[in-house]
């Protein structure tokens, strides 16, 4: 029988690249975002070209009632859940300095990048639970957070507050959910090539070539969704609770 993971985020950037890297190795995909089930019709057909089972459920995971509904589809169109990957999320609207900080955008960027995946992860724990009877591989939970946990961006205060939140969720999640049979981590991408970073691809062109990280290039999609595989596969044991950066060594700092 196929593991299956729901992917939030999962029909476009790094959420994509982790579905499709899934699928090369056999998962059955639930896949979310906000956009509809027809704007996404070329991705859900390629998935089936590749024959992956595939699904797709539009809901917005900020919201309450769209995390239920995005739950029973998934236990609706496959009967078990054996990964979880929280990817969705938003930047911070307007890029505002937070001496200029509104609350309305504020909430929302709370809503979607950690109440979010915290109340999802809630919803979906039970079904993961449930298909572990009988299952020789154990579930996983990832939170997809970002390298701005760590980095100040006086312009995105927000943002930063919910990746670095997640880093705790994490912790706890694994805490709780550990006698279970269920591991949870934390995967913190460092600049990844995508349309979230699109508008400005020259500037990092200039600081990647001056050393910003290690390895000296942009982070593509593939090398985030290689991690992702990795531990929902089972092939970096003995470590739930724990962070996974994949940022080139962009936090290690020397003097």
């Amino acid at each position: 029988m196929p593991k299956v993971a729901l992917i939030t985020g999962g029909a476009r950037g790094i959420g994509l690249g982790v579905a499709k890297m899934l699928a090369e190795h056999g998962w059955s995909l639930m896949l979310n975002g906000v956009r509809s089930i027809d704007a996404v019709a070329d991705v859900l057909k390629e998935f089936d070209k590749a024959g992956c089972e595939v699904a797709y459920c539009t809901a917005n995971v900020g919201n309450s009632d769209d995390r239920v509904r995005l739950v029973e589809a998934t236990k609706q169109q496959f009967g078990r859940l054996d990964a979880l990957i929280n990817n969705a999320g938003i930047t911070s609207p307007g890029r505002k300095d937070i001496l200029e900080a509104d609350e309305v955008a504020f909430d929302k960027v709370i809503d979607i990048n950690l109440k979010g995946p915290f109340f999802l992860t809630k919803l979906a724990a039970p079904l993961i639970i449930e298909s572990r009877e009988g299952a020789e591989v154990r579930g996983s939970v990832v939170f997809v957070s970002s390298i701005s946990a760590e980095f100040v961006s006086v312009n995105r205060g927000d943002y930063c507050l919910t990746k670095s939140a997640l880093g705790m969720a994490t912790k706890l999640w694994a805490t709780r959910l550990a006698e279970f049979r269920i591991d949870v981590y934390e995967v913190r991408p460092g600049v990844i090539r995508s349309d979230m970073t699109s508008a400005v691809t020259e500037k990092y062109d200039e600081l990647f070539a001056n050393g910003l990280t290690l390895e000296r290039r942009w982070g593509e999609v593939e090398d985030v969704a290689k991690a992702v595989k990795s531990l929902v596969e089972g092939e970096i044991p003995y470590a739930t609770g724990q962070v996974l950066k994949i940022d080139g060594g962009m936090t290690i700092r020397s003097l």
